[in-house]
């Protein structure tokens, strides 16, 4: 009898984790992971921001374009591709690299660590620069910007979202995407 209870108990742990994994991939998926390990280490970013980022710009699904035009995984417009490959010392730059996860994700990585730079790290007035332009999040407070005197609620969600999902793939991701303890 004890034995069919021990069973029993450790076939609704591995069910119950089975369970709990599936839930995960779901509420935050995670691809790329390769890649977005290479940019965090290349551009010295937290993997689990990089992650957030595509996760709230397009739930990781390649081949999203927004209304304002911006392409790709981290949803960058072409002006900013090419602006970005001209002074990163990139080759010649095509609307239809956006498209390819490497690429785009070494633009939003480079944009990201670019506005991280720029804002003294302030992850607030970062992902609010990256929804809504730098020149919003400067005439908002810049980097002593806080998230509840943002006035686009569009904006002041995202880097809500940003910073819960930040949050969610450091804890549930952190071997993907290679964060040590």
């Amino acid at each position: 009898m004890l034995v069919l209870v021990l069973l029993g108990g450790a076939a609704w742990v591995l069910t119950h984790r089975t369970v709990t994994t599936a839930v995960t991939e779901i509420q935050y998926p995670l691809r790329h992971e390769d890649i977005i390990r290479q940019q965090a280490k290349a551009k010295n970013l937290d993997p689990a921001l990089i992650a957030a980022v595509i996760f709230a710009e397009s739930h990781f699904r390649s081949g999203q374009t927004s209304s304002a035009g911006a392409e790709g995984l981290m949803q960058i417009t072409p002006e900013t591709a090419r602006d970005i490959a001209r002074r990163s010392g990139g080759t010649a730059f095509t609307v239809e690299d956006l498209a390819t996860p490497q690429i785009n994700i070494s633009y939003g990585s480079y944009l990201l660590r670019e506005l991280l730079d720029r804002y003294d790290g302030d992850l607030a007035a970062v992902l609010a620069a990256y929804n809504a332009g730098p020149g919003n999040a400067d005439r908002w407070g810049g980097s002593s910007l806080n998230v509840e005197d943002i006035p686009f609620p569009e904006t002041r969600a995202y880097v809500l979202k940003v910073l819960e999902a930040q949050t969610q793939y450091r804890e549930r991701y952190a071997k993907e995407l290679g964060i040590s303890g």
